[in-house]
């Protein structure tokens, strides 16, 4: 099956010389959300902008769904979606008119019904007869999405949607992204709410530096690059790690209350029987235990943390 996105050694120079990506190659597949995670200048909405059509490749090429975004640029674009970060609006227009345009610019035919469905799952649909500059910055955003989706879009960008919004919005919105991915839209989305990222997404890229460095499925990610941690709650607190216990590398936590220990979960041998009792050994009783997998946001700075 063809992806819904295909990018082949892309990449991007501006005139400064800044290289902003380097031969950056990836296929996204249909229907599924894939998270784009980043720090500041990596490189991420310069790749959102490149497969929209709004920035020009220095070298490599994309196809969505097929065409090519430079020589079938109208075909491509038609099958794209794109909430921006920036909140740029049609400040005299309602929301039912901004989007009515939208639809009509990629060549839709009217659909009233369309247009009240996608706004009232914003929870626009009590705005639809206010100016959009009268709404606050957590509307405009809301408009922003429902701009995106005017023409029916199989494919959705959506390019740090949350931020700066409030909780009520994040929520209206994931929900509706479910929705979308129920009904076959594909989703690529970029966030520095990791935990969104690793709730929401079916797969997961790091880009740093304006090269990938790496994708993977999200369950796989954390199994292949996840460690565990061991915390042991002391019944007495503890200055300094004892020297009988110096070859495990634990740290200590809450003033000395905790000991922590960090293991690989791919390992054939975690070490924790032997840490047990060399625990014993040197006299020291803890009240409780209880291990924690790390998160994805552990293992994205390790990754960044890495490459710098």
């Amino acid at each position: 099956m063809t992806p819904a996105i295909s990018i082949s050694h892309l990449s991007k120079t501006y005139a400064s010389g800044f290289q902003a990506l380097k031969d950056v190659s990836l296929d996204i597949a249909r229907g599924e959300i894939f998270a784009l995670l980043g720090p500041n200048g990596a490189g991420k909405t310069t790749l959102i902008n490149i497969v929209c059509g709004i920035v020009k490749p220095t070298a490599g090429s994309v196809k969505v769904d097929g065409h090519d975004i430079v020589s079938d640029y109208r075909a491509a674009r038609a099958q794209i979606g794109l909430v921006p970060q920036e909140l740029t609006t049609d400040a005299f227009e309602t929301p039912p008119a901004t989007m009515r345009l939208s639809r009509g610019l990629f060549g839709k035919p009217a659909d009233p019904a369309y247009i009240e469905k996608v706004l009232k799952e914003l929870s626009l649909w009590d705005k639809k007869d206010s100016r959009i500059m009268t709404l606050s910055g957590g509307m405009k955003r809301r408009v922003l999405i429902a701009k995106a989706l005017s023409h029916e879009p199989q494919i959705l960008f959506l390019d740090e949607p949350t931020a700066g919004v409030d909780v009520e919005l994040r929520q209206d919105m994931w929900q509706l992204v479910r929705t979308l991915r129920a009904s076959g839209v594909t989703i690529i989305l970029t966030t520095h709410y990791i935990e969104e990222a690793e709730e929401m997404a079916d797969r997961v890229g790091v880009i740093n530096k304006g090269e990938l460095i790496v994708v993977e499925e999200k369950a796989a990610l954390m199994r292949k690059l996840g460690r565990k941690r061991l915390t042991l709650e002391l019944r007495d607190p503890l200055t300094a790690i004892p020297d009988a216990l110096a070859a495990h590398n634990l740290t200590l936590a809450n003033g000395g209350k905790e000991m922590i220990y960090t293991y690989d979960t791919r390992a054939e041998r975690t070490g924790i029987t032997a840490l047990l009792d060399d625990i014993q050994r040197a006299g020291i009783r803890f009240k409780d235990l209880q291990t924690t997998q790390s998160s994805l946001e552990d293992i994205f700075v390790g990754l960044v943390r890495q490459q710098s």
